[in-house]
């Protein structure tokens, strides 16, 4: 029962994560699922629904689809989507259902190919691990399948892989591409995030490629040894509010930042000190420092919370620290709560 919650919401699944990434490129993705799980996406884990339209959806799948493993059937429901939007790719995204049937997905993506006629990517998730799993497969399978050839270097671009709204807070690119032109850029694109497919396909015509989460980390060794591309691991930008009130913050205690790798480091960054972070989802050895923990679950956030004076991370995760007496910092991470910084 450790992974039991009393306090603390279901965090966003990695199913999530990966159609976070697809939803702007401008492709179908279908949700390999009987409802449930494209009902958890639409409702709860993206919130650009309110502004942006994008064609996902659910397969559909019936008892005995499961069972029997009728790959013949989804691929029809996706032609016909196809046929109807004409859209530039198709995806095809895993959950438990899949999982427990050992669904072929390379033989799934084939055959949707094959009886559509525009390319197919599959994300093998499976439900049971946490969104940034999912982003950072399909961000990986995304430049494997589109980003074919090395283009000349457009001097003054960069992109940015690890933008998502599950991982930034934001509904928009807009801070972020702000923040990285503000270092000397004329051009930025977030990768999924205000950006199509044709930026994934000409990602190695940027000069410079920023890692602002875990989630991008692999796909950025990818391109860097693909294509010999400038990869840096860059801090989470943040709201320009919520800069100023963390530069306003006095403690003289211990300090434990609770969100993902780089909006923590961000974060820390900020503040100054020996502040140390804390994260539910990946921790990446390069972009930690000495005393940064992984959180495996509520008790393990109980335990490790112990002895901090001040806690700088989204306010559901109070809940599950009743004998915390110290100071409160209020981040939201929307991955966690789904808040957003967009009040």
């Amino acid at each position: 029962m450790k992974k039991f919650l009393r306090y603390i919401s279901p965090l966003a699944p990695d199913d999530s994560g990966a159609c976070s990434v697809l939803y702007e490129l401008g492709g179908i993705t279908v949700i390999c699922d009987a409802g449930g799980c494209a009902g958890n996406v639409c409702g709860f884990d993206e919130p650009r629904w309110f502004t942006k339209k994008s064609a996902l959806f659910s397969a559909g799948l019936r008892d005995m689809d499961a069972i029997l493993g009728r790959d013949d059937r989804l691929v029809a429901k996706l032609a016909l989507a196809q046929e109807q939007l004409e859209r530039d790719f198709t995806a095809i995204v895993g959950t438990p259902v899949p999982a427990v049937i050992a669904t072929d997905y390379k033989a799934l993506e084939r055959m949707a190919e094959k009886k559509t006629g525009v390319p197919c990517i599959t994300v093998a998730t499976d439900g049971t691990k946490l969104y940034d799993r999912g982003e950072e497969e399909a961000y990986l399978r995304l430049f494997k399948k589109f980003a074919e050839e090395k283009l000349p270097t457009e001097k003054g671009t960069a992109a940015v892989i690890g933008a998502t709204p599950l991982d930034t807070g934001f509904i928009t690119a807009e801070r972020i591409v702000s923040t990285i032109k503000a270092e000397g850029f004329d051009e930025v694109k977030c990768i999924g995030f205000d950006s199509g497919l044709d930026e994934v396909k000409r990602i190695s015509r940027f000069e410079k490629i920023f890692v602002i989460s875990p989630a991008g980390i692999r796909a950025g060794k990818y391109l860097e040894e693909k294509f010999s591309l400038d990869v840096e691991v860059h801090g989470c930008p943040l709201p320009e509010e919520y800069i100023e009130k963390l530069k306003a913050l006095k403690s003289t205690g211990r300090t434990l930042i609770v969100h993902q790798q780089m909006a923590a480091n961000a974060v820390r960054d900020i503040i100054g000190g020996d502040a140390v972070c804390g994260t539910f989802f990946m921790l990446d050895s390069k972009a930690a420092r000495e005393g940064d923990l992984h959180i495996a679950d509520e008790e393990d956030f109980a335990e490790k919370a112990k002895g901090f004076d001040l806690i700088i991370g989204d306010i559901s995760l109070k809940r599950a620290l009743p004998e915390h007496k110290g100071e409160w910092f209020d981040l939201p991470h929307f991955a966690v709560s789904g808040r957003t910084f967009t009040k």
